[in-house]
């Protein structure tokens, strides 16, 4: 009778918008079972604008310390890290987190915008817009052309149609000259936060 309450409690909380962590904290209950009770809860755009909006809160001002080690964990997951090439490159689609990482190389790594070189790949079905997706990437990241080399078109079965002409603009690797004593310093980074498990 008692998991009935809490979760009948559980499911007012979560329709009123809560986290599922909100609700384990305010229930004692483990996060685990708050997520089974609350599973097939649908939340309406005022509860996920909430809940967006308290995340947002959670992060304040990011700290330098802050931001070297968040790039390290980014570059972990979409960096070159292959053990055959010293090469220091990072790539994504999302110009957010090109973005990010530029300013990590920049404002970490000392790197200046004339030692990027950028190439971007993009699905051969949407080859007509290579045009476009150099310009976008030129004017987001602020590199001038004449740092990107040839656009890569790649095969795919894939043949997604976009309601918008210009959603579509490939993924961006973000490469760095003369990279070799930056990517063994990467190396090292790397290791130290793996090690903090």
């Amino acid at each position: 009778m008692a998991n009935v309450t809490e979760k009948n409690k559980a499911l007012k909380l979560r329709l009123k918008g809560r986290s599922i962590s909100e609700i384990s904290e305010k229930l004692s209950v483990p996060k685990s079972t708050v997520g089974v009770w609350c599973r097939n809860v649908r939340l309406g755009k005022e509860q996920i604008k909430k809940l967006r909006q308290e995340g947002l809160s959670d992060i304040k001002d990011v700290s330098k310390r802050d931001l070297f080690v968040l790039g390290i964990a980014m570059y972990l997951s979409e960096g070159a890290t292959s053990e055959c090439s010293e090469e220091v490159s990072f790539t994504n689609s999302d110009f957010r987190t090109i973005l990010f990482m530029k300013k990590w190389f920049n404002e970490i790594c000392g790197i200046s915008n004339e030692r990027f070189i950028v190439q971007i790949r993009i699905n051969e079905f949407h080859k007509n817009k290579i045009g476009n997706a150099e310009s976008y990437w030129s004017k987001i990241i602020g590199i001038p052309k004449n740092q990107f080399t040839k656009t890569i078109l790649i095969k795919s079965k894939s043949k997604k149609i976009y309601s918008k002409d210009n959603i579509y603009f490939g993924t961006v690797r973000l490469k760095v000259r003369q990279g070799t004593q930056l990517r063994r310093k990467i190396n090292g980074w790397v290791e130290g936060l793996l090690k903090l498990n």
